[in-house]
């Protein structure tokens, strides 16, 4: 089985340029063919996700990642020794994919070092073929996935500081403008209205950001905002107000139902929101 070389499905047109800007590509790395066939036909009847690659072993995973581009790696934790180390190294290998990890059952430990080491979304091999769908398009979307039980856990990791180990995280000043920046994120604002309220744009933010997580060690959004809400590190500071040209029920307006809502639009995420008040991504 493991001979078996990394398999490319049906692309329709997946490479090909213009119309197909909004295709979810996929790669999905299994033990089990049959898991891997089931996935391609539910993913077979939607018209924005198609499966680029597949793979059934962590080195056949590494060459797939480098060989297709990718938005979301579907990883079975099982696939390798060491799920943990195996989503770091892939993410060092390709910081742009989105990786979901199917797990067996319901761990805590090994789940919030999941979402440490940056894992976007962790699901049960159990998960209704609905809510997989729509867990892979709201992570391809750049939110984070987490079930109630596993919101709960990350929750009460953080409240107890154990999600890393004390003083692990260095002590670091942010500048005015990544303060502001990260300010809107733990309001709710998406990078395109963070840009217009501090008066640059979407890319200058996506730097911004970057830098911000790997200054306080955070993996995304979610952990960055759960991080500073702890740490109170923007207490204080106020996010700029909205253009006045901005249109009328716009992004502002979102945020602010967001919050008056509870929050991300990850279903499985309401729970969480009402520790942190608006949604994060």
């Amino acid at each position: 089985m493991a001979s078996i070389p990394v398999g490319v499905a049906d692309n329709h047109g997946v490479h090909e340029e213009g119309g197909t800007s909004h295709l979810i590509r996929v790669i999905v790395a299994d033990t089990q063919a049959i898991f891997r066939a089931g996935l391609r036909k539910i993913f077979a009847l939607e018209d924005d996700i198609r499966v680029v690659g597949q793979a059934e072993t962590l080195a056949q995973t590494q060459s797939a990642v480098k060989k297709f581009s990718a938005d979301v790696l579907i990883l079975e934790a099982a696939l390798a020794p060491n799920p943990v180390e195996a989503v770091a190294d892939l993410l060092r290998q390709s910081p742009q994919a989105r990786i979901i990890v199917v797990t067996q059952g319901s761990e805590e430990e090994l789940t919030l070092e999941l979402f440490r080491r940056g894992a976007h979304g962790i699901v049960s091999r159990e998960v209704e073929p609905e809510l997989l769908v729509d867990c892979l398009r709201k992570v391809a979307a750049g939110n984070t996935w987490l079930d109630a039980q596993g919101i709960n856990w990350v929750m009460a990791a953080y409240r107890s500081q154990s999600l890393r180990p004390a003083g692990s995280r260095p002590k670091v000043q942010l500048t005015p403008k990544e303060s502001l920046i990260v300010s809107c994120v733990t309001q709710g604002m998406k990078n395109k209205e963070i840009a217009g309220r501090v008066g640059t744009t979407e890319q200058v933010v996506k730097n911004y950001l970057r830098k911000v997580y790997d200054k306080l060690g955070v993996a995304d959004r979610l952990e960055l905002a759960l991080y500073c809400l702890s740490h109170h590190i923007v207490d204080g500071v106020k996010p700029p107000p909205a253009p006045i040209a901005a249109p009328e029920g716009g992004s502002a307006a979102t945020a602010a139902a967001g919050a008056a809502a509870g929050g991300t639009s990850t279903v499985p995420a309401l729970a969480f929101n009402s520790a942190v008040p608006e949604k994060l991504s």
